[in-house]
């Protein structure tokens, strides 16, 4: 079968950019072409190459020739592309810095330029040259996708190749067998990339004995990515009447098809279907309208756009097989003897094998396949190595199948999905951002009034339902790609694309390489990285990946060495580079349109930063030490994106209203000039998403804030207004301020307001009016003049309120819920839709009264905390409350509401809120104070709290007895904190307890001998409790993997827990001053983490030259109770397995002495951290086996590193990355 492509060349759209590009400077003056013919003849090549490219894509995994040829073209059309797009921008410079009534042509300038730069005729010889080549090629005008490798889908199944399905088997079985659904059909449709199962899924549910006894007859047809309409109706009837079928004309077709559907439920498959248009499938499913009630079509694809356009239920999403259930499948087609199972070395490799496969059960087929009978461990590890992408196509169905998906996205498509080639494996993007890189690429193609946002967001959604993207499983707004995806992408990348990740696998960076990532989680040399950049002149993007501040990276003169020599680029990220000052060779890059400045130490920006005539994002998220933008910004007239959030901007520079492009400015400081007041933002009209509106008290009336024209901006869904909290908040005239906020009102359009510092007593009435029904969440903050709070329960579909520092407030009545000044529906209730409702610091705040209304019939979550004059009762009903947290109200004495949902309740800070009862959903419970620690133990004492997870009780001095046997059977986490007279009446074992943290508390138990009460436990943490002088262990606790004990000065030993522990891996004694470690005794094999603190008798019983601590690996040192030590370690004292040695507050130690570090040949990261005083290190060198020296707050040390002093520098210079304080100086 052969189809023709259906989305077009791979080239395409930069073809069709070139040719644009080369147009538009045509058109620009008649006359061009009778003085200079190279454009010409440059827009002719481009039309002559365009037919053909579909033939080349296609070829080019079979004939060397034509890729090679797909490779100069593409090389070529990049150089043509720079060189035009340099005429256009020094253009349109021109036309901006003209006087405003000149209005000449720039085609002069466009003739100068040509003349003046030789390489036109080149660049132009050098296409013409690639382009000729496609004649001796063979390459057509039109293309054929062979499908040759592709068998047509059956029926068939053998049902012990299935895995991992049965949960997917079951809701598809539901939906089939449902009848209750009231339309005469169902079409459910059954989505994933290729290869997840899709095709295996419908044919175990089309076998199961249910379904063939609920339906009259069955029928399967592969669509397939020819979508003829005749041949799917002949073949469904032919499926039917299990005879031919020879009528061809599609109206005879239809009545017969009608005809056989009309008479009996039946239930038909449509296996891989591509074809997206409606009409087409409004036309094949018009027969199968009218069928018997419970008639059911199941649809399988790719695409979610093909579901979407027939589905009558929501489409059934394939997830990734696990590792486990990819093993099963792998292993029966490997067909492996008894004896090869067995062998611990292939299984071993077997599964690393199916790690590969990430979950694609088709990957993991076809690969146990290739081992089938095979246990030769040489061959099974030389797979292991290979990638799936190297193997034939022949010897393995996943490549071409894969391959499919790519070949029928449409072009404009295909270079926005091979650009992610530069994200490692697993990265973890964001949608806005990736739009965002795609438009300065210039990929976006413009659609009719959209915007080029608009136009990414339409390109990213389409390659989400095409199975190419994954939203992530747990983060909003964040994707990922399938392992096999991503290696898709890096295949049809090329040498066009590098990715430096790791030094061991990686090539040479090809001479046409236009785009480059650097990964700095892998251990690829930026100094190897920058010294290819002088090769690779051309690059369009670099893009510096995964840089966080705990990562080495010492390359402060990165962007000098990058700007000087990469002079075309496009997109550039210098996100979390040690940056503090910008090169002003940066405004020479008049090709830049992304710039990510991102978490730098940059005070600010070239004084000719508006030279960046093409430049559309600047990002400058946390440059925290950013305090002016250059008085430039205003020439920047392509911006579309300035993202400015967490600077310290003292104020906005003048003219931003000249900025007519911006379509996302993340906040707006307004100043008192003239050219940078809150009026600069009415010429932003297109503003989309977010912003915040700081320093709003330099408004100096509404009708200045009028001129903003806040109501007007329908793309805004976020709105911060903030005025500075100061001395002068409490002087401010009420009214004005009460007007200015008025005339900031937003559009109807809005979600989410946040108000800061508002200064007026009253707020206005758009605040809370029903007509804003978008509003999902409000946030006022520190309005400490209001005396009364908003009405905002007409606002239809608010979910989240948090109301915090309101100091005038003293009473919530009825206008929180109605506003008093307009008519109010009293047929809905107050907060409608409200889940989450926090009151915080409202130090006059003495009564809410509650009012018949039913209000917060959905609240969730409610949050009262340090609201000291609160009194009265809260409401009373709210039956899906969930979360209760009253903190710090010591004057609320009400009974708990009545909520019986509530599984979460925290009643901390004195209050006397009377507890009778618990619910008994509860899972979570924090109970603080005398009163209401006795309450709830007793309780809990006659309760069965069979959900209880979580129980902290504190600030108790009452003596208080319980029963181990009366604690919830169910419970995991106990905290006990400041309940010194609390005791445990050790009457029996409870199993489930995993986590134990006690604070000074139990006082009466001198031996500590709670813990055999809990023998699961697998943390426990003790601190300050004075008493204590011995922990006892009389049976096992082979579960505990964490001890922490601070603070416990009279603690000498702990001996038995030692004993008792032979899974701890991590132990702590901190502040024990009496403790003796030596005592512990035996060795321990598991203890891999300890922290101690440094003391006389720690080191007179010299613990570590005992092999009880043979295996330890990470040591951190406290010197905070002994201050007498002046040099440290001594020789032999510290075991020769660390990893990991942290020296902490070592306030006069002054010599780090190298030989007692001499025997660490394991020893990796070095840290330390606070010790004022240490200025030296004795002896040679520190071990060789070092990677990492970090030196923190500690100046006399940090100091000579820094200054790589000759007597000190010689013993570090070996370590591979060494950080002082927040740089990294090596």
């Amino acid at each position: 079968m052969a189809e023709k492509l259906y989305g077009g060349a791979y080239l395409s759209p930069l073809v069709d950019a070139v040719l644009d590009n080369t147009i538009s400077i045509l058109e620009e003056d008649d006359s061009f072409l009778e003085r200079n013919n190279l454009l010409e003849r440059l827009q002719t090549c481009l039309y002559d190459v365009g037919p053909v490219l579909d033939d080349a894509e296609l070829k080019q995994f079979t004939n060397k020739r034509v890729k090679k040829w797909l490779v100069d073209l593409q090389d070529a059309l990049y150089i043509a592309d720079d060189l035009l797009d340099e005429i256009s921008t020094i253009a349109a410079i021109d036309v901006t810095q003209r006087d405003p009534g000149n209005s000449s042509s720039c085609s002069r300038l466009v003739d100068w330029y040509i003349q003046d730069n030789g390489d036109m005729e080149k660049i132009v010889g050098k296409l013409e040259s690639v382009v000729r080549r496609k004649h001796y090629l063979g390459l057509e005008k039109s293309a054929k996708v062979d499908m040759s490798w592709r068998i047509p889908s059956t029926s068939l199944l053998e049902p012990s190749e299935i895995c991992g399905r049965k949960e997917d088997k079951e809701a598809i079985l539901k939906l089939l067998l449902d009848d209750d659904d009231a339309a005469d059909l169902s079409v459910i449709p059954i989505v994933g990339m290729g290869g997840i199962g899709k095709t295996t899924l419908a044919q175990l549910v089309y076998h199961d004995d249910k379904v063939e006894k609920n339906f009259n007859f069955q029928a399967w047809v592969c669509v397939s990515e020819e979508f003829d309409i005749v041949k799917v109706t002949k073949t469904i009837i032919e499926a039917i009447t299990s005879s031919s079928c020879n009528l061809t004309d599609l109206n005879l077709l239809q009545h017969d098809l009608k005809q056989m559907l009309s008479r009996e439920k039946f239930f038909v498959v449509l296996d891989d279907a591509w074809n997206e248009n409606y009409d087409d499938w409004n036309t094949l499913l018009k027969p199968f309208q009218k069928g018997v009630k419970g008639s059911k079509i199941l649809i399988t694809t790719r695409s979610k756009r093909v579901a979407s356009v027939v589905q009558t239920v929501l489409p059934h999403e394939l997830s990734p097989l696990s590792d486990d259930d990819c093993w099963l499948v792998f292993s029966k087609h490997a067909r492996l003897s008894t004896v090869s199972v067995e062998n611990p070395t292939l299984e071993k490799i077997g599964r690393d094998i199916v790690k590969k496969c990430d979950g694609l059960p088709l990957a993991a087929q076809a690969l146990g396949g290739l081992l089938r009978g095979n246990s030769d461990v040489r061959y099974w590890n030389h797979l292991l190595k290979s990638e799936i992408w190297e193997l034939s196509d022949e010897k393995i169905k996943v490549v071409p199948a894969l391959r499919i998906s790519y070949y029928y996205l449409p072009s404009y498509l295909k270079e926005c999905f091979v650009y992610c080639s530069l994200y490692p494996k697993d990265y973890e993007f964001e949608k806005n951002e990736l739009i965002l890189l795609w438009m300065a690429e210039n990929f976006l193609q413009p659609v009719g009034k959209k915007t080029l946002e608009e136009v990414g967001g339409e390109y990213f959604d389409e390659l989400i339902a095409r199975s190419f993207f994954q939203p992530h499983n747990t983060l909003e707004k964040v994707f990922v790609m399938h392992d096999l995806i991503h290696d898709l992408a890096m295949i049809f990348a090329g040498g066009f694309y590098f990715r430096a990740e790791e030094l061991e696998h990686a090539v040479e960076v090809d001479i046409k390489t236009r785009r480059l990532s650097h990964n700095a989680k892998g251990n690829y040399p930026m100094s190897k990285f920058f010294g290819v950049c002088d090769r690779v002149r051309h690059t369009r993007t670099f893009l510096e990946v995964n840089l966080e501040s705990w990562i080495p990276f010492n390359m402060e003169n990165a962007p000098c060495i990058m700007l000087s020599q990469l002079k075309y680029m496009r997109a550039l990220s210098f996100k979390s580079f040690p940056l503090e000052s910008v090169p002003d060779s940066i405004c020479e890059l008049i090709h830049l349109r992304y710039l990510d400045l991102s978490e730098t130490y940059i005070v600010s920006l070239p004084g000719s930063f508006g030279s960046l005539y093409n430049l559309q994002t600047l990002k400058l998220f946390r440059c925290k030490k950013l305090k002016m933008l250059p008085v430039g910004m205003k020439d920047l007239v392509n911006l579309r994106h300035l993202d400015i959030r967490k600077t310290c901007l003292s104020e906005m520079p003048e003219g931003m209203s000249k900025l007519k492009s911006l379509q996302f400015l993340s906040d707006y400081v307004v100043g008192k000039c003239e050219e940078n007041k809150i009026t600069e933002l009415g010429g932003l009209a297109n503003l989309q998403q977010c912003i915040s509106i700081a320093k709003l008290e330099n408004v100096v009336n509404g009708s200045e804030a009028s001129m903003a024209r806040m109501f007007d901006k329908d793309g805004i869904s976020s709105l911060l207004l903030r005025w500075s909290l100061d001395k002068d908040e409490n002087t401010a005239d009420s009214q004005i301020e009460r007007e200015i906020l008025n005339k900031l009102q937003p559009h109807s359009n809005l979600k989410g307001l946040e108000i800061v510092g508002y200064r007026g007593t009253t707020f206005p009435d758009w605040l809370g009016h029903s007509s804003y029904h978008n509003i999902t969440k409000i946030t006022l903050l520190s309005c400490r003049n209001c005396r009364m709070l908003p009405s905002l329960g007409q606002l239809p579909f608010l979910k989240n309120l948090y109301i915090s520092e309101f100091d005038s407030v003293g009473i919530v009545d009825a206008e929180f819920y109605f506003n008093q000044n307009a008519e109010s529906c009293l047929e809905t209730p107050p907060f409608p839709m409200l889940e989450t409702l926090w009151f915080q610091s409202m130090p006059h705040w003495k009564e809410w009264r509650l009012l018949e209304f039913n209000a917060f019939p959905r609240l969730r979550e409610l949050t009262i905390r340090e609201c000291p004059m609160l009194r009265g009762d809260l409401p009373n009903h709210l039956p899906s409350l969930q979360s209760l947290t009253i903190f710090n109200c010591e004057q609320l004495s009400c009974c708990l509401p009545s909520a019986p949902a509530v599984s979460t309740l925290y009643i901390d800070g004195g209050n006397k809120v009377r507890i009778r009862e618990l619910p008994p959903s509860l899972c979570r419970l924090s109970i603080e104070g005398n009163h209401q620690v006795e309450s709830v133990v007793d309780v809990i004492t006659h309760t069965k709290l069979i959900y209880l997870t979580s129980l902290s009780i504190s600030c108790c001095s009452s003596h208080i007895w319980v029963p181990v046997t009366a604690i919830p059977p169910s419970l995991q986490q106990l905290a006990i904190v400041d309940c010194r007279e609390l005791e445990f009446q050790m009457d029996g074992q409870h199993h489930s307890l995993q986590e134990l943290y006690i604070r000074s508390s139990c006082d009466s138990h001198k031996s500590f001998s709670l813990l055999d009460a809990f023998p699961n436990l697998k943390d426990v943490y003790i601190m300050e409790c004075e008493k204590m002088e011995s922990i006892v262990v009389s049976g096992s606790l082979s579960s505990l993997r964490s001890l922490f004990i601070k603070n416990c000065r009279s603690l000498k030993s702990i001996w038995t827990i030692w004993m008792a522990t032979p899974q701890l891996d991590e132990l702590g004694i901190l502040g024990c001053t009496e403790m003796d470690l030596y005592a512990t005794g035996d060795t321990h094999c598991s203890l891999r983490s300890l922290a101690i603190s440094y003391c006389q008798k720690l080191v007179s019983s010299a613990p570590f030259t005992n092999s009880q601590f043979h295996g330890l690996t990470d040591l951190w040192i406290s010197g905070e109770h002994d201050e007498s030590v002046k040099c440290i370690p001594k020789e032999g004292w510290l075991p020769a397995s660390l990893e990991s040695l942290t020296l902490f507050r070592m306030k006069n130690v002054e010599t780090l002495e190298c030989k007692g570090l001499a025997h660490l040949t394991s020893l990796q990261r070095l840290t330390i951290n606070e010790c004022p005083m240490l200025e030296n290190m004795d002896g040679e060198k520190l071990p060789s086996s070092l990677i990492k020296l970090s030196i923190c707050e500690s100046p006399l040390l940090g100091n000579r590193c820094e200054k790589k002093d000759p007597q000190l520098w010689p013993k570090i210079s070996h370590i591979r990355a060494i950080k002082v304080d927040s740089r990294w100086i090596w």
